[in-house]
């Protein structure tokens, strides 16, 4: 260290020579050399906002080697009136401040390596002169002035605010973000649920599947596994609930197609689009054949209390579903032959000798019992209508029947004479005018012919061999009509029929009857 104080400052390479830049404010050269008269000289770099008199100055060793020059350092051709100076050799020491003893040296505050230059600044080692030590540390101290604000700005940026940290604040964004990742799962939730609800199910073929009033729905989907229409009964519950169709579900048979999906099945069950039976009732079926007709089908549940009234019950072919009742279609045949005979006899036709819709249905009854053939039933009943207004015996075959019989319906013989003579309620070869009900239940074509015949004068008809009947206006003429009916008889037997398997006899005019009123 002694050979470098008395080297003087002239042998020292350019580029190391320290540069004194006096202050207006530079304490006066004894006190500098009393302080540290042995002390190499540096350059002083005044502390920003010192003050000048009694106050300690700072100073910073100078940097050696090239400085750089801060964004606020002068270049040597813009030094002002404080232009550091060269040391002369033998100048006196009191030309520059004493420089700190090495123990005392603190390192500068040198701007981290790859700080970059400012636009337009020269490289040091290119420069002629050496840059002035002052304005090279307080360059050093500005960059870190400024690295010290950027890391501050980092900070605070990476630091949240107060009212982020609020927990309110937070609470909000745990909720939304508890929100979203829900919603999101719900979502696919829902998409993977629409895709199985669609896909096709187990069925091979079209199957026929009858749920219970008292099944829960699942009761409902274990059912339906079981009968292999869903491949699971829990799938089948999910799809129920996914659908909010619980209480939708409706007992009944339902028939489920091929392939039928989740979807489908639940759809077909919630619609109650139930697999519809039926049955037919003949139209002059008597009240006990109906009975018996219903008490046959075996989809028909529980028994009927009594045998309805003859002429009661509309004959029809009724639509039901497994588990309705027996007495539940007996209650809808009544019902609706109650329906019919109203609107038929509000638009039956003037004059005609019947004085309520009972001697409607049961004319429409006997109508029923002597023909098939739906051409012939609006001539047959004005037979009967003409016959009633001229006061003769209506003198049918099937009420000889009624009254040998009743509800049984078929005698299982021919009829004989005796049977024609023979005195009963209906029997209209003795009684006069109507009988005192129907023989059979009428359909609605027999109650529309009997409310509107047809407009003829005929007053007898026999059967024609052919399933109809020859009609006549005339005794003479009707005659003629029997006889060929016989001929017809004795060509399908083969030979003359027995007297007492022979028809009803000839009928002939009789006296105007006494009016049943």
């Amino acid at each position: 260290m002694a050979d470098d104080k008395d080297r003087p400052a002239a042998d020292a390479p350019a580029a190391e020579q320290p540069s004194t830049t006096t202050p207006p404010f530079a304490p006066p050269a004894a006190d500098a050399a009393e302080a540290a008269p042995d002390a190499a000289p540096v350059a002083a770099v005044p502390v920003e906002g010192a003050q000048v008199e009694g106050a300690q100055v700072e100073t910073v060793p100078a940097a050696a080697g090239p400085v750089e020059a801060g964004p606020f350092e002068p270049r040597p051709s813009e030094i002002g009136p404080f232009e550091t100076q060269p040391v002369e050799a033998g100048a006196p020491a009191a030309a520059s401040f004493p420089a700190a003893q090495p123990a005392d040296i603190q390192p500068a505050d040198i701007p981290p390596a790859g700080t970059r230059e400012p636009a337009g600044a020269a490289p040091a080692a290119t420069d002629a002169k050496a840059k002035p030590a002052n304005g090279g540390a307080k360059a050093a101290k500005t960059a870190a002035k400024k690295q010290n604000s950027r890391q501050d700005r980092a900070k605070a940026r990476s630091r949240p605010s107060r009212r982020a940290r609020n927990p309110l604040v937070v609470a909000g964004n745990v909720l939304l973000t508890l929100t979203v990742v829900v919603g999101l799962a719900l979502m696919a939730t829902l998409s993977y649920s629409e895709a199985l609800l669609r896909r096709p199910g187990p069925l091979a073929a079209e199957k026929v599947v009858n749920l219970s009033r008292t099944s829960g729905f699942r009761d409902i989907g274990d059912q339906l596994e079981r009968e292999g229409v869903v491949d699971n009964a829990w799938a089948f519950v999910a799809g129920v609930m996914l659908r909010q169709a619980r209480q939708d579900l409706k007992a009944g048979e339902y028939l489920f197609p091929r392939g039928a999906s989740l979807n489908d099945v639940i759809g077909i069950i919630v619609t109650g689009k139930s697999v519809l039976h039926q049955i037919t009732v003949p139209e002059g079926l008597t009240s006990e054949q109906t009975v018996a007709r219903l008490l046959e089908n075996d989809v028909l549940t529980g028994p009927i209390r009594e045998i309805p009234r003859e002429g009661s019950l509309l004959p029809e072919t009724y639509r039901f579903n497994r588990g309705i009742t027996r007495e539940q279609i007996v209650q809808r045949m009544a019902a609706d032959q109650r329906r019919v005979v109203a609107e038929i006899w509000a638009k039956r036709a003037p004059n005609l000798p019947l004085h309520s819709p009972e001697d409607l249905v049961t004319l429409a009854s006997i109508v029923e019992k002597e023909t098939g053939k739906p051409a012939e039933r609006a001539r047959v009943a004005a037979v009967f209508l003409n016959r009633l207004s001229r006061r003769m015996k209506l003198q049918s075959d099937p009420t000889i029947i009624y009254g040998l019989v009743g509800g049984k319906g078929a005698l299982g013989r021919p009829i004989y004479r005796s049977d024609i003579e023979r005195p009963t309620a209906y029997n209209t070869y003795v009684i006069d005018g109507l009988p005192p009900g129907p023989i059979a239940n009428p359909g609605r074509a027999a109650l529309e012919a009997a409310a509107n015949p047809a407009d003829t004068r005929d007053l007898y008809f026999v059967a024609d061999g052919t399933g109809g009947h020859a009609f006549a206006e005339t005794l003479e003429e009707h005659n003629r009509n029997v006889a060929r009916w016989r001929e017809i008889e004795r060509q399908q037997n083969g030979q003359a029929a027995p007297p007492a398997a022979a028809p009803a006899p000839t009928q002939r005019p009789t006296l105007p009857p006494r009016s049943r009123n």
